[in-house]
């Protein structure tokens, strides 16, 4: 009696995934008899199915469990990994949840990134995924990110009856000697079932007959297999074929068979079944062996002889798999290979050989194969997640990327090391089993390069090493970093006065590296003042192209330089700016004539200048003041003569202005003169004016009657005061001299009349915004000029007398004549000498030295008495003060007439 007992553990689903685990109990006795008369034997099952509800399959250290049935549908539910993580669906979407599947190309599962639902993609056919295997499994590794988290998912995958049990072949055929006795026992071929356990082949069932019952065992491996068993002697006479039809059934729900047909041939005696040498085969097979490469050769041999004895080999039982790849030869034993080899799709392979001899009684034998592993995949690199194109300002060690290498080898062979090439700044950081991160070294500068090309190389431990590489290529995205920079430190532009508004004057350029709007410059000008005035009222600035213009035309004369700041600013966010002087510099053009200060323009008043008929050639006579408000040789002055009465009398200095007599004066000359002036500038063309001189040739005023007929104008009221009051000391002195006159009548003595050399002239026309300023300047020479009136002539002798420097003179001092120096003056003259003091004129250059020269004349009176033999005369002197001021600078003439005005006249009484 023999006793079989076998508890299992397994899940139970009907069609639908679940975690609820059933305890099934199966209890089988069986209990044979055997004699020569008979056979007898009985089965018990007891089935025993206990529900036991649990929630789930706990994961180990934040590992999941599923278990669901083959087959399912695609978009079936499995289950909520976000629920069984304990974490938020939306917060699993933000993290880029992934499922990576270990150790096969097709996923089979797949999640919903929205909802965390794990579900069928593709449908699942057990027995092709892991073929007789008891356990079979889908692992696969969710990803998650920020942080990096690998969790293991293991998706357990239930067996169901959807294989019937298959026979090897469609017919069985048996040849049984007539002789052979009740009880006698022949091996049938063993039905296949792909599925497992209670799904597999649990019995076999034999067709009502007249000679032959079923015996059902099981073999080692667990597989069931049949025996018929002679129950009623053959008569070879009375029947010579024997049909049969044999049922395998599983143990599934619902149940399936698998029929074959049994064709018993009825021979002579043959009393030895054919005997392998071994009862299992066990041999191991490197992947990629090329065909017909011999696996194991199995024997069986007979100890009948003859027909009886010969021994042919067939496969009594092989997967389709299987039969794909081997082959046996019938008469040597010989497995061969037929198809190609591959570790990677399955590791282990068993069959069933069957050795029958020429009479069809038969044996079996097991045949394992194990495939050993050769290094013959490379590692494989996939890119899990990537940050393209990443900022330029992230900091070092920030994580770009995930990377993942495979291997489908085993043990060594799929051990492997990533690297990265060199030149670029970043690295590869291990992390979780096969996971890298891909992370920066050093700070990134887009401008410097905007896009690398990062070569990853994966080698595994095989021999010989394999590898393979994969090229990331990854973008730097700009950050507004850099302000714009302007091409130069500073700018200058010059331009000439009178311009036209709206001229281009210049341009600005700046450059910003940045990319796009970060790199687009705007130009503008920074608010500022121009003397007062805001500085977009004179320029403008094109914000695109940064070109300057003119707004309204410039003067030179108004001011000369000025500096506008321009700002480049990008488009960024934040905008980045920068800014650059740019100094404007306005040149001089020859727009002003020449303007004439002494003598004073026509139409003002008229200027006559007197001069004594013993001057001599080289003899200052007067001198012509003009100025230019231009600069530069736009300002340097020439003086001629364009016209004169007499043309040889008179000669100018060409760049001075002083009026001299070219030769000694005669009495032929005209006692009037008049010469036409004509001032010129240096510009380009050249500008103008004229003016005239008016002298008089006289010693004397009594000498000038025809001075009536000239046309005064009156030049200020100051003039008219000053003859008014002329006139009233003259008619007073004119009676002082009848009385004196009345006392000396019997004295008689011609007088000789002297002339002091007084002249008058008019005040100096000033132009608008003129005006005379005392200052401390250079004085370079003065002129210091003496008259002397001689007794017993009734000439006057006007001469430089000696050129000294007065420059310590205080300006305000006024020589004043002393009683004694007035007694002095009536026995030998009148004398009066010039002072010199410096002036200066903001309408002047800065740095030009000048000098102001100013004639004072003193007022005074004297009288003479002079007695000759024959008559007595009397001379009354009347002096008013003068005050003539020029000024000569180091470059060009710029003179000034004071605000003053001289009167002289003299009364003679004979």
């Amino acid at each position: 009696m023999q006793c079989f007992f076998s508890l299992r553990l397994a899940n139970r689903l009907n069609n639908y995934p679940s975690r609820t685990t059933g305890l099934f109990c199966e209890l089988s006795l069986s209990s044979r008899h055997m004699s020569k008369m008979g056979h007898y034997g009985f089965s018990l099952s007891i089935l025993c199915v206990t529900l036991l509800s649990l929630s789930k399959l706990h994961p180990s250290h934040g590992d999941i469990n599923y278990s669901i049935p083959e087959e399912l549908k695609c978009g079936s539910f499995i289950g909520n990994i976000a629920k069984d993580l304990g974490l938020d669906a939306k917060r699993l979407s933000a993290r880029d949840a992934r499922l990576d599947l270990d150790g096969s190309s097709r996923r089979y599962c797949d999640i919903n990134a929205n909802s965390a639902d794990l579900i069928v993609s593709e449908t699942i056919d057990r027995e092709e995924l892991c073929g007789p295997r008891v356990s079979c499994a889908l692992k696969y590794e969710l990803v998650l990110e920020n942080p990096l988290e690998l969790h293991r998912v293991t998706v357990q995958i239930q067996d169901i009856n959807d294989n019937s049990p298959r026979f090897p072949s469609e017919r069985i055929e048996l040849e049984i000697v007539e002789s052979a006795v009740k009880g006698q026992r022949f091996p049938l071929n063993e039905a296949h079932d792909a599925d497992i356990g209670l799904n597999a082949v649990q019995s076999y069932t034999l067709e009502r007959n007249d000679h032959f019952v079923l015996s059902v065992h099981t073999n080692r491996d667990g597989g069931k297999y049949g025996e018929l068993v002679l129950e009623k002697e053959l008569d070879r006479e009375q029947q010579q074929e024997v049909t049969l039809l044999l049922t395998a059934v599983d143990g599934g729900t619902p149940q399936r068979s698998g029929t074959v047909v049994i064709h018993v041939t009825v021979l002579d005696a043959n009393d030895n079944i054919p005997v392998f040498i071994q009862d299992a085969y066990k041999v191991s097979l490197p992947e990629n062996s090329p065909l017909d490469t011999v696996v194991a050769t199995v024997s069986a041999t007979d100890a009948d002889e003859g027909h009886n004895g010969e021994v042919s080999y067939d496969f009594s039982r092989i997967s389709d798999k299987a039969a794909r790849l081997f082959s046996v030869e019938k008469k040597t034993g010989k497995i061969k290979v037929i198809g190609p080899i591959d570790f990677e799709a399955e590791t282990y392979y068993e069959m069933r050989i069957q050795a029958q001899d020429g009479s069809g009684l038969v044996s079996n034998t097991k045949v394992i194969v194990e495939i050993t592993d050769e290094n013959d995949n490379v590692p494989v690199i996939f890119l899990k997640s990537l940050k393209n194109p990443i900022p330029e300002d992230v900091l070092p060690g920030t994580e770009v990327g995930i990377i993942n290498v495979q291997d489908k080898d085993s043990e060594g062979n799929r051990q492997v090391r990533c690297s990265i090439q060199q030149n670029v700044p970043f690295k590869l950081n291990p992390s979780i089993k096969n996971y890298y991160s891909l992370v920066t070294t050093s700070e990134l500068d887009r401008e410097i390069i905007s896009d690398y090309n990062i070569t990853i190389t994966a080698t595994d431990e095989g021999s010989p090493p394999l590898s393979s590489s994969k090229t990331i290529h990854l973008s730097v995205s700009d950050v507004n970093d850099n302000p714009p920079v302007f091409e130069e430190q500073s700018y200058s532009s010059y331009v000439t006065e009178n311009n036209k508004p709206g001229s281009s004057m210049c341009s600005v350029t700046a450059r910003d590296p940045d990319w796009r709007q970060n790199g687009t410059v705007v130009y503008s000008l920074l608010p500022s003042d121009v003397n007062g005035v805001p500085v977009s009222s004179f320029l403008s600035i094109n914000g695109d192209t940064g070109v300057i213009h003119a707004v309204r035309p410039f003067d030179y004369e108004q001011f000369r330089s000025f500096k506008v700041h321009v700002v480049a600013r990008d488009n960024g966010s934040p905008p980045l700016s920068s800014n650059v002087t740019v100094s404007v510099f306005i040149t001089d053009e020859n727009d002003n004539s020449p303007q004439i200060l002494y003598p004073a323009p026509a139409g003002n008043s008229l200027m006559t200048e007197m001069v004594p008929k013993a001057a001599l050639a080289g003899s200052l006579v007067s001198k012509v003041i003009a100025v230019d408000a231009d600069s530069g040789q736009n300002a340097w002055l020439s003086y001629q003569i364009v016209k004169s009465t007499d043309p040889g009398l008179f000669t100018i200095g060409l760049h001075s202005g002083e009026i001299r007599a070219q030769r000694d004066i005669s009495e032929s000359d005209s006692m009037k003169q008049n010469l036409v002036i004509s001032v010129k500038d240096n510009g380009q063309p050249s500008l103008s004016t004229t003016c005239d001189v008016y002298l008089l040739i006289s010693d004397n005023l009594a000498e000038v009657p025809q001075l009536k007929d000239m046309t005064y104008e009156d030049s200020s009221k100051l003039t008219s005061y000053l003859i008014i009051a002329l006139v009233s000391v003259s008619t007073f002195f004119l009676t002082f001299i009848i009385l004196i006159l009345a006392v000396r009548f019997c004295r008689s003595r011609k007088p000789r009349m002297l002339f002091d050399g007084a002249v008058a002239i008019p005040s100096a026309y000033f132009p608008p915004n003129y005006a005379e300023v005392d200052g401390a300047g250079t004085l370079r020479s003065s002129y210091n000029y003496d008259a002397y009136l001689t007794t017993g002539s009734r000439t006057s002798d006007f001469k430089f007398a000696r050129s000294y420097n007065d420059s310590t003179l205080p300006a305000d001092l006024t020589l004043r004549k002393s009683p004694d120096e007035t007694s002095e003056a009536i026995e030998s003259g009148s004398k009066y000498s010039t002072m010199v003091r410096s002036t200066s004129s903001p309408f002047l250059p800065a740095n030009l030295s000048y000098q102001s020269v100013s004639y004072q004349s003193i007022i005074y009176l004297s009288v003479n008495l002079y007695q000759t033999t024959s008559n007595l005369s009397l001379s009354l002197s009347l002096s008013l003060s003068l005050t003539h001021t020029h000024t000569h600078t180091n470059t060009y003439t710029h003179s000034e007439l004071s605000a003053c005005v001289a009167l002289s006249t003299r009364v003679v009484l004979k």
